[in-house]
Order: C-alpha cells, then structure tokens, then sequence
C-alpha cells in the first residue's frame, strides 16, 4: 500500500506573488497526488478574504485592520516593484499575456483539486477578521492543528 505523501504551507505574506509561489506549488503537490494543507496566518489570511465589504460588528482597531489590508486575493500587493500598485497591474498583464493563471483563479483550483485552505483562528482574532468576511469552504484552525499536519508532511513550506 502506498504512503500518503503530504505537503504543508504556511502562507504568512500577503504580497499577490508570495501568495501566487505558495498556490503554483500547492496545484502541483496535489496534481501528483499529495494531499496538500497551504495554512493561511497573518498577511497571508488577505488570499482568502471576499471581494466584497461584508458588513459585521466589529472595534474601533478591528475596523482599521479592516481598511488597512487588501479584500481579496486579486487585490494583494507585489513584494518587490510594487510601484504603488503598478506593479501588480503589470504582473497581472503579464500573466494573461502568457496564459498563466491568476491568484483567484488559482485559490479556485486549490480548492477543485481538495487542497485544504485553513484560516488560522488566533491571527483572525488579532487581526478582527471574521468568518463572514472569508471565503466559502475553507477551515479554521489554529497553530496545533498546523503542527499536527506538519509532522507527518514530506514537504513543509514557509512563505
């Protein structure tokens, strides 16, 4: 019987690259038959917040997190030549001209192919992110259960 080959990411950055890098590998890990945990904490959580304002109660600091961070994946910034914002336009543009996929694109696949999207619990809470505010089937979960996958993952991934 053939071992379960397993690869686990942690996404911490929330820059459309970054989070692009950590999906590419994702698709690939699962198209080879791994089953693949990609464990959104921090910045990285921006990949799965939804498009749209989603009116919830939140503080006063909740709300500025909230105003402060990208909504949605499509709206992350570039880690090197951001360029206020110009440069993901540019990236964007590159990656239709060559018939790559784009970052929500690519969050959909993850999903088609079972990659397991976890929203870390703890980071939702500092940051005032709530589950109205993310995507739909995803799950929540916090450091532990991180761990609990990391340990019997083959391929481990910090970005």
């Amino acid at each position: 019987m053939a071992e379960t080959k397993k690869t686990n990411i942690i996404l911490f950055s929330g820059e459309y690259d970054k989070a692009m890098a950590a999906y590419i590998i994702a698709n690939g890990a699962a198209a080879f038959d791994h089953e693949v945990t990609i464990f959104h904490t921090f910045w990285g959580l921006n990949a799965l917040r939804k498009d749209e304002q989603v009116a919830v109660k939140k503080g006063f600091l909740e709300k500025m997190f909230g105003k402060m961070m990208p909504r949605g994946a499509d709206k992350m910034g570039l880690s090197k030549m951001n360029f206020a914002g110009f440069g993901p336009k540019m990236i964007k543009e590159v990656i239709k001209k060559h018939n790559a996929l784009p970052l929500p694109q690519l969050i959909e696949m993850a999903q088609e192919q079972d990659v397991k999207l976890v929203a870390c619990t703890m980071t939702m809470d500092l940051l005032g992110l709530q589950k109205e505010e993310l995507l739909e089937n995803i799950e929540y979960a916090g450091v532990a259960a991180y761990i609990g996958d990391a340990e019997e993952g083959k391929v481990n991934l910090f970005i």
